[in-house]
């Protein structure tokens, strides 16, 4: 008897000779799914409102509510239990919504399907800069019968879908040719937003009834602020308005010269390398140069036909700048002459920017900004994650600025719209993926819990997915990270690959090192990656099944950024664990709370589960805990705390 047969009797097995999932954990991985960005879609949850024991006395529990699985990212609502009907949009209904919302139909009925379409998607668009006296006299702030006190809302005429960028916009047929070969056909939520924002005329956007109120110039545009879930697409919703409006620049003057006019922002060397890449494949045979500024590297002097430099080779002149704040400060700083460099940039794109103008990169930041000489430059910030801070210092730092470079007429000029677009719910993690808590005790107990995820048993209970590898784990310091891959180095047998399957990435590595690193563990050569927050933001690992937090995050954003890793682009399958200790309990509401509300948009109760015994359980963080958390994280884990107690006990 032939004893394969006999013991996968029980297995369905594909055509490929590949063996089925059982339907117990049938479960679509990450690193299985080769689709591209999806929009959100417009699902429903049911599940109730986490409810405060105040509540709770003065209502009575009544009614049975539904498990509507939400899919934040377009795959369509998914009802596990008897719930109200909920109405799903098809595609061939958006079709109908695109063809009502023609150009052949009357204006107010376009502006009542832009307003339709854009709540559907749950994008808020909203004019901040509008002036205190017209924004109280506009009837149009009145939202859902509420004043909107914050400013304007604004409701631009969504982008669905990329074929209509050429007859729309006007953009070049090589760009659109660049965006259909990276595989992008429907719009995801912030890039249906943000494109028409950036790339459409200000009139256009604007409300009818207050745009005169701006007298800003067509080809001036406007300021942005988005914040929107990680990675649903932001990259390309800032990449694709520049190299338009460079394009454009390009058309308009007889002699053509290559000028530096526009910089890109990032806080990790890891981010900048990725922004570059995907602006080289954008620009590609457009003429249109992106570079990665670098230690050493000169700005200033032209470049001949074919792109060499006509002088030294360190002197680099392109159209787009991607750096880092330090290097270029660092650059800056060296050099004083290097600054007239970027006195052409008219665009500045600030990525991660809540972490930009964060202390640790406030000065370096703010210090380029302020270099930046042109008269007309349009600045736009881009994160999962933005305070209520970070918006006030980037919209007091513009209003400063246009005061001190405006014309000194005696109609002193207006300053350009600054318009804040919000996809979803604002810095909340995305909910496609699932969220486990798990509490280890001490630190022998994580370690002993992470070697369980490197080894699942096929007996185990635990409902859910499972983590598989490629995975990301998270540790508060460098030293925790090397440490933690010596430890784990030899649970990978040989046969599986041995200690090429782990490795570790932090800044203490060299570039050449930290490079290598990332591009083993994007041909998933590397298994397990252990790292510190480098690589927390922004880099786009696609096929990532999984990220532990080892060590617990130092904010809620922090959080949301970590997990973010996995889940991209609408990914389903994704696993993210958190494993705290004893020491870490009283810092753990922070995270239990984006956990608690990531689940209510996946359309989970809350109410009357374990989960909400732990949110009750926990003790609240006073803001003086958690500036200390930011700042210096759990003290146990740091060298100071080490010193009190070795064994971490």
């Amino acid at each position: 008897m032939d004893a394969l047969k006999l013991l996968s009797r029980s297995t369905n097995v594909r055509k490929t000779g590949k063996v089925r999932q059982l339907a117990g954990n049938n479960v679509k991985l990450p690193s299985s799914q080769r689709t591209a960005p999806q929009p959100i879609a417009n699902g429903i949850s049911d599940a109730p409102p986490l409810k405060s024991r105040k509540r709770e006395h003065e209502q009575a529990a009544g009614g049975s509510s539904g498990d509507a699985v939400v899919d934040f990212f377009g795959q369509g609502a998914v009802n596990t239990a008897a719930a109200p009907a909920v109405t799903v949009h098809s595609a061939a209904e958006d079709d109908m919504d695109l063809e009502d919302s023609a150009a052949n139909v009357r204006p107010e009925a376009n502006a009542e399907a832009a307003k339709s379409l854009l709540r559907r998607h749950k994008l808020k668009v909203t004019w901040l800069n509008l002036g205190k006296k017209k924004q109280s006299r506009s009837k149009a702030s009145a939202t859902h019968g509420k004043k909107d006190k914050q400013g304007e809302p604004v409701y631009p005429a969504p982008l669905e879908h990329f074929t209509d960028l050429e007859a729309r916009f006007a953009i070049s047929r090589r760009l659109c040719q660049n965006v259909r070969d990276q595989g992008y056909v429907t719009a995801t939520e912030v890039q249906l937003a943000a494109l028409p924002l950036l790339i459409d005329s200000p009139k256009r956007i604007l409300p009818g009834e207050v745009a005169a109120y701006s007298a800003v110039d067509d080809n001036e545009g406007i300021d942005l602020l988005t914040v929107a879930p990680t990675g649903s697409g932001k990259t390309l919703a800032f990449l694709l308005p520049l190299f338009h409006k460079i394009a454009q620049a390009r058309r308009k003057e007889e002699k053509l010269e290559r000028r530096t006019t526009a910089l890109i922002l990032a806080p990790t060397k890891e981010l900048v390398s990725q922004i570059t890449n995907e602006g080289r494949k954008l620009g590609a045979n457009t003429g249109i140069q992106v570079a990665q500024v670098r230690k050493g590297m000169r700005l200033g002097h032209d470049l001949d036909t074919n792109g060499n430099s006509m002088g030294d080779e360190s002197v680099v002149k392109v159209d787009i700048l991607v750096a880092t704040p330090g290097t270029l400060h660092s650059i800056f700083k060296d050099i004083n002459e290097e600054a007239a460099a970027l006195e052409d940039v008219d665009t500045l794109v600030l990525d991660e920017a809540d972490v930009l103008l964060d202390p640790l990169f406030r000065e370096q930041t703010t210090g380029i900004w302020k270099k930046l000489s042109n008269p007309g430059l349009r600045v736009s910030l881009w994160s999962a994650t933005m305070g209520s801070n970070i918006e006030e210092l980037a919209r007091s730092i513009i209003e400063s600025r246009h005061k001190r470079l405006q014309p000194s007429d005696d109609v002193p000029a207006r300053p350009a719209p600054l318009l804040r677009l919000v996809v979803g719910l604002k810095d909340s993690a995305v909910p496609n993926i699932e969220h486990k808590l798990i509490y280890a005790a001490t630190e022998q107990g994580k370690l002993m819990g992470l070697r369980q995820l490197l080894h699942p048993t096929t007996s185990s209970r635990e409902p859910g997915p499972h983590l598989r590898p490629p995975f990301i784990v998270f540790t508060q310091t460098i030293e925790r990270a090397a440490a933690l891959h010596s430890e784990l180095l030899y649970d990978i047998p040989a046969e599986a690959g041995g200690i090429s399957r782990i490795a570790v990435l932090h800044s203490d590595l060299s570039d050449t090192a930290r490079d290598d690193v990332m591009v083993r563990f994007r041909k998933g050569e590397i298994w397990v990656l252990i790292t510190t927050d480098l690589l927390s933001r922004g880099v786009d690992f696609r096929g990532v099944n999984g990220v532990v937090n080892y060590d617990i995050p130092s904010s809620s954003a922090a959080y949301v950024h970590r997990v973010g890793r996995t889940g991209r682009a609408g990914r389903e399958g994704g696993v993210a664990v958190t494993l705290y200790s004893k020491e870490d309990i009283s810092y753990m509401k922070h995270v239990a709370n984006v956990v608690a509300v990531a689940n209510q948009q996946k359309g989970i109760a809350v109410n009357g589960s374990s989960q909400e015994w732990l949110l009750r359980s926990l003790p609240k963080m006073t803001q003086n805990d958690k500036q200390k958390l930011k700042k210096h994280g759990v003290e146990a884990r740091t060298t100071r705390g080490m010193a009190k107690d070795p064994r971490g006990e």
